[in-house]
């Protein structure tokens, strides 16, 4: 274990040993072991979305085992995905990757902003992942049931050792759609993920937009000039830098915007990236080579 992945978790102070030895599987895995950076491949996208908005632009991603062989061979620190993903490929990948089980999922159909709970802490077990993850949607009036949910789910998850990811995604109620990735919204997102016990929060990139007029005063003065700048302060309100924050690479983009947006995360201390559509929606190659680019980056590298 390096000094840097020790210092993190010596930050997680209730945690037992068997949370932080999964911790540590992911913080010490693949191309960034121990630098305390991170890049997490997601595949919940067929349950959001449906499987040709997902698979089609690349066909060989329909198949389960393609992305498990793609986290491992980019040297990725774990990979996330629904139940039936990771069984589909448990057996022929044990061990070579440390998984996070994606425990509530959504689809495109449904008119209200919830998830469904789809997996258990039984699973992640049955199958050896390092933790459990879950959405919550702050905004939505379903938020105080997935709070409830996650409450429940990540206390049976640390008593029996395993991490967990909230996934902290504004939505719904009072917020523009432009607030949903508001500055202060971000932050708060983060914050409620911290105060629910998560070990890794997972947010969207903020843009400079300050949404809750409430909050209009304290951000008066402040320089949110730069997404470097604005990922520093989501990082400060998850507990000062005392819980590991990684940042969504959202809809398939350029490759350029997913470099800056890296350099941006490392330059404003986020511990990585979580980014799915944008490496597996493109071919094999050009995806690994990517990733490649993108570990480099978080290495300080370029």
């Amino acid at each position: 274990m390096t000094p840097t992945v020790k210092a993190i978790l010596d930050k997680y102070e209730s945690d037992s040993p068997a949370t932080k030895a999964n911790l540590a599987r992911i913080l010490m895995h693949g191309r960034l072991g121990g630098t305390g950076k991170l890049i997490i491949l997601p595949v919940d996208q067929g349950f959001e979305h449906g499987p040709a908005r997902s698979f089609a632009v690349n066909p060989p991603a329909y198949d389960p085992h393609y992305h498990y062989q793609l986290a491992i061979d980019a040297g990725l620190s774990a990979y996330a995905a629904p139940l039936g993903m990771l069984e589909a490929g448990a057996e022929t990948f044990a061990g070579q990757v440390p998984t996070i089980l994606k425990c509530n999922s959504s689809n495109s159909w449904a008119t209200s902003i919830d998830q469904a709970v789809t997996a258990s802490v039984d699973d992640a077990l049955r199958l050896g992942c390092a933790a459990i993850g879950f959405t919550i949607y702050p905004g939505s009036d379903h938020v105080f049931e997935q709070m409830e949910e996650i409450r429940e789910l990540s206390a049976q998850a640390k008593s029996v050792g395993i991490a967990t990811v909230i996934w902290s995604y504004p939505r719904g109620g009072k917020l523009s759609k432009e607030g949903e990735l508001a500055l202060d919204v971000g932050a708060y997102a983060a914050h409620m993920a911290a105060l629910l016990g998560a070990h890794i929060i997972k947010v969207k990139l903020p843009t400079d937009h300050i949404e809750q007029a409430d909050a209009k005063k304290a951000y008066e003065g402040g320089d949110w000039s730069t997404q470097a700048k604005r990922v520093a302060h989501v990082v400060q309100s998850s507990f000062a830098g005392r819980r590991i924050v990684v940042f969504s690479g959202g809809a398939a983009k350029g490759v350029d915007a997913v470099y800056q947006d890296a350099r941006d995360i490392r330059d404003g201390g986020g511990n990585g990236s979580i980014i799915g559509r944008n490496t597996f929606q493109r071919e094999r190659g050009e995806a690994l080579a990517m990733l490649d680019r993108l570990v480099r980056i978080y290495k300080g590298e370029e």
